[in-house]
């Protein structure tokens, strides 16, 4: 079942003063259905976080339209649950506080509130921190409360802004399988973009490739990798063949902007 719609979808930014306007998205086409995870993958500059940022209804296409579940999104709302790449909890509110902010906003009762925030937080691998504030957790953990906060609101779709993209290595890869598993378990539809080609293969069950600004759909790849996923795929044939065509295809539009500035310098 196909539940979002992007269609002739364009960004531009105007300019102030004597400064010129920016074309930052083309026309753009995508069609997400029911359960997908997509990883949205470009160089920097190509209008992936635009893109995201308005399905999530925060920024106004200039032209086109987006639909979720066949109605045009025209702001934002709790059927589109957003992870940024910064952590944005409140400060002083607790973890369990943090989770049950918008489950408080929507006016459920508190032991609703506890009896969904606990399973969540507890998916997250953070039973046992309930009381801690943001202060007292790492970054991989803030990101977590972050993660349980926008399942708790169980969103239509899951939208996700390079996530992982502040954390370490170790902690990048643990999150990466932890959502994984929430993914299979949960099978919420997933937006997720990132700059990282070992990340959009390993989360995704495709990959659509942006080219350079100003940013259009170059590619749509199926990830056939079958699920659960584990670390092990990556030393796989078909993985490899992937991350070398994603490599090339992302190489040229570096390549392309590179030349782009030169010639505008």
């Amino acid at each position: 079942m196909r539940i979002l719609e992007v269609k002739g979808v364009s960004k531009t930014f105007s300019g102030t003063g004597a400064a010129q306007s920016t074309l930052a998205l083309q026309a753009t086409d995508l069609s997400v259905e029911e359960n997908d995870f997509i990883t949205i993958l470009g160089p920097s500059g190509c209008g992936k976080s635009t893109l995201l940022r308005m399905v999530a209804g925060l920024d106004t296409p200039t032209t086109g339209n987006i639909t979720l579940d066949g109605k045009t999104v025209t702001a934002p709302g709790a059927d589109r649950g957003m992870v940024f790449q910064s952590y944005t909890l409140f400060p002083w509110l607790t973890v369990l506080e943090n989770v049950c902010f918008g489950l408080r906003e929507k006016g459920l009762p508190l032991t609703e509130q506890l009896a969904i925030a606990h399973p969540f937080i507890a998916k997250v691998g953070l039973k046992g921190f309930e009381s801690h504030f943001p202060k007292q957790l790492s970054g991989g953990m803030q990101q977590r409360t972050a993660l349980a906060r926008a399942l708790a609101n169980n969103p239509r779709m899951l939208l996700m802004d390079e996530p992982f993209g502040a954390l370490d290595h170790q902690t990048r890869e643990l999150m990466q399988e932890l959502l994984q598993g929430i993914w299979e378990a949960e099978r919420k539809t997933v937006l997720f973009v990132t700059h990282d080609i070992d990340e959009a293969i390993f989360m995704g069950n495709r990959v659509v490739v942006m080219s350079a600004r100003p940013g259009s759909i170059k590619c749509d790849l199926p990830v056939a990798i079958a699920h659960p996923r584990h670390y092990s795929v990556k030393t796989t044939p078909l993985f490899m063949a992937l991350k070398a065509q994603l490599t090339e295809e992302i190489r040229v539009e570096v390549q392309r902007a590179a030349g782009v500035m030169a010639e505008a310098e």
